[in-house]
């Protein structure tokens, strides 16, 4: 990557408190804070009078290329939801199908602010084109389900080393691969101690969904006499390396084996919502020391990728399940948002907050609206007013995607009529 400096001044900077002053980034890394950097020999100066700058955001649980299926399936149970109607949409699905749906993601997110994905899906190699073109980081796995059947349990294994020999540590080190074994119910023992032998082998993630739902942990109890995370346990599956999705329905023997392993955990308070899953247990959890981090889900069952939205949510979610208002306050689910998503992806070294030393991962929000007036308390406002619009630039590895509302990397009428068309033509397939 060609070297080039970029310096934000005249912003307030969000950083171990709030700060006026301006950084300099160059190749890539933020390698000054202060108030008093010289202007001269820049690349690119932005002037952010005005406004606020925050750590780009973190979605720990995407389903980038699901955004083709946006409005699909509303208002239906999850296993009525994935057995009559996506299921059913994804045995159609090929790579140019998942490219246009990951770059109408990308967009999507970029325009929210959140600069790091971690994306579980299908064909991951076009997804990763999509991720490599948007300019964004991703963590993506190849979405594992063998249903207990020896013969898919070969071709997932052979698909997963496939994407991670082609798309691991690609696009300037922005692409990485984790495994994605999809869930302890449908993946056998089998496949999990698979991804928990090259996951060791390899030194890489695993991301999966685990207890998401009250059936869910019924049906493991009559099959398995365990709950899920105890079910893994048992096997010896979890590691200070898993990110688990939703982890709704758990028990205080759970909350103490995540903590005990130090799994990593992913709220989607809105996709739990919406599927009546439940409300996830996050404060006892954060009470207990485990690292708990915000995802969206996929657009099928959220509908956005906004992680302000999710924030918010997070937050209020909490209070209404503890029926304590200071639970969860705004500070700590910002910090869910960006270091917490940084520490579950194993990246806390290089994003997650704004310091001399790490990638440039940065955004700009506009702090001049009605919804943000008066500007009394940024943090606050960041949380329970803002909102994805009012995100005006974002840099990701020391490049400018968007500036002043406008994306640099992706032409948005082009990505959104080459995802129109895509949806149109996958949904025709039915």
């Amino acid at each position: 990557m060609e070297t080039k400096t970029i310096l934000i001044k005249n912003t307030t900077i969000l950083a171990k408190g709030l700060r006026k002053g301006s950084v300099l980034i160059e190749d890539g890394k933020i390698i000054d804070i202060n108030n008093k950097i010289r202007f001269w020999g820049i690349d690119e100066v932005i002037d952010a009078e005005g406004k606020i700058l925050i750590p780009g955001l973190v979605n720990t649980h995407t389903h980038l290329s699901m955004n083709l299926m946006r409005g699909l399936a509303d208002d239906l149970p999850l296993d009525v939801w994935m057995n009559d109607h996506i299921w059913p949409v994804e045995a159609h699905l090929e790579g140019e199908h998942c490219y246009a749906g990951a770059l109408l993601a990308a967009l999507e997110m970029i325009k929210s602010g959140t600069t790091t994905c971690d994306d579980m899906y299908f064909f991951m190699d076009d997804v990763a084109r999509a991720i490599d073109e948007s300019g964004i980081r991703g963590l993506l796995c190849h979405g594992m389900i063998d249903l207990f059947d020896e013969e898919k349990r070969k071709a997932e294994c052979k698909e997963t080393k496939r994407i991670i020999e082609k798309c691991h540590n690609t696009a300037d080190g922005r692409i990485q691969v984790a495994l994605g074994p999809h869930t302890p119910y449908t993946c056998s023992t089998e496949l999990l101690n698979w991804v928990r032998k090259k996951a060791d082998e390899k030194g890489l993630k695993i991301h999966i969904h685990v207890s998401e739902t009250e059936k869910e942990v019924e049906d493991s109890l009559n099959d398995r006499k365990k709950r899920p995370f105890e079910y893994l346990d048992d096997i010896k599956f979890l590691g200070p390396d898993v990110i688990a999705a939703h982890a709704v329905w758990l028990s205080g023997a759970e909350i103490a084996l995540i903590k005990e392993n130090n799994v990593k955990i992913s709220h989607n308070p809105l996709s739990n919502m919406k599927l009546a899953s439940g409300i996830s247990p996050v404060s006892d959890m954060l009470a207990n020391g485990i690292c708990v981090s915000l995802g969206t889900d996929g657009a099928a069952s959220n509908n956005s990728l906004d992680l302000f939205q999710e924030m918010k949510i997070a937050s209020l979610l909490q209070k209404v399940r503890t029926l304590d208002p200071t639970v969860l306050p705004a500070g700590a689910v910002l910090e869910m948002a960006t270091m917490g998503g940084a520490t579950a992806l194993g990246m806390e070294k290089e994003i997650g907050t704004i310091e001399v030393g790490k990638k440039a991962d940065l955004v700009l929000m506009d702090r001049r609206a009605p919804h943000l007036t008066p500007y009394r308390n940024p943090v606050s406002h960041l949380v329970y007013s803002a909102e994805g619009p009012d995100v005006s630039t974002v840099i990701c590895n020391g490049e400018i995607l968007m500036r002043e509302n406008e994306v640099l990397v992706l032409d948005e009428m082009e990505v959104i009529e080459m995802a129109e068309n895509a949806s149109e033509d996958l949904l025709s397939r039915r």
